[in-house]
């Protein structure tokens, strides 16, 4: 990993064009102050992609493999595939995270509101299957769970006795919370915390030592980010922000961001 001040514990490098991933990432190398990003998988395809960027940024591009629970669930052979896949990864010696995998909070409710019904046990059981994945590799697992799919999640990271577990971007009730903070799970927080008061919220409870920063890229942002295309350095406006909410040095806050990061995904 190269000198710098922060990492964007989660971005989704493969969905930018393909002509823009790599000066997206020198930029952030060598201009940024980027020591490292996550590159989270939505699928096999995007695996193989990131598994690529890796090789080509050792130690800059982390990886992690999975599938991303907001879109339709492929079959059965295809999820075989993508699970022997990473385990060839791992037999392979390879450094890289399980992500990004959850439930699907935002594609059920949107199907709820319209009257439909969705099926919420085949996301469960893919999601036990990472989760046990994760244990038995001994790898971090980066997930998309909020509200009260978190508790569902917590059940299962308790379950199968996970010790690194990653909620990105995450929203939910105190209760979740509390119980995130006594298991030890860790959040990363958004450039949205300049300007969504539960987000605000969230990094005031929750502890520095659990905190990480991410963008979520390419996803785009408002506040003052209107407009503006979605580019890893902007965690050093997140980490200005935590510090404000905190009440702490900015220098102090992003040593300990970046040691958290580095703790979790090294």
């Amino acid at each position: 990993m190269t000198a710098g001040r922060w990492i964007d514990a989660h971005i989704h490098v493969d969905l930018y064009a393909e002509e823009e991933r790599e000066a997206l990432l020198d930029e952030a190398f060598a201009n940024d102050g980027i020591a490292a990003v996550v590159a989270v998988s939505m699928h096999l395809s995007s695996s193989r992609t990131n598994h690529e960027l890796a090789l080509r940024y050792i130690g800059q591009v982390l990886p992690a493999y999975g599938l991303h629970p907001e879109q339709p669930l492929p079959s059965k052979a295809e999820l075989d595939q993508l699970f022997d896949w990473i385990g060839e990864r791992y037999i392979g010696g390879e450094t890289f995270a399980i992500g990004e995998v959850g439930l699907p909070y935002y594609t059920r409710t949107e199907a709820e509101a319209a009257g439909l019904l969705f099926e919420m046990q085949p996301y469960l059981e893919l999601l036990e299957r990472f989760v046990e994945l994760a244990a038995a590799l001994d790898r971090p697992i980066v997930l998309h769970a909020v509200y009260e799919d978190a508790e569902q999640t917590c059940d299962l990271l308790e379950r199968y006795g996970i010790r690194r577990a990653h909620f990105h971007w995450f929203k939910g009730s105190d209760e979740v919370v509390e119980r995130m903070i006594k298991a030890g799970h860790y959040i990363s927080i958004t450039p949205d915390v300049l300007y969504e008061e539960e987000i605000r919220r969230l990094v005031q409870r929750y502890p520095m030592t659990l905190m990480m920063t991410e963008t979520d890229g390419p996803w785009p942002f408002e506040g003052p980010f209107e407009g503006k295309a979605t580019k890893p350095a902007m965690v050093r406006k997140v980490a200005e922000a935590i510090a404000d909410l905190k009440g702490i040095p900015v220098l102090e806050a992003e040593a300990r961001l970046l040691k958290n990061a580095i703790d979790f995904y090294t």
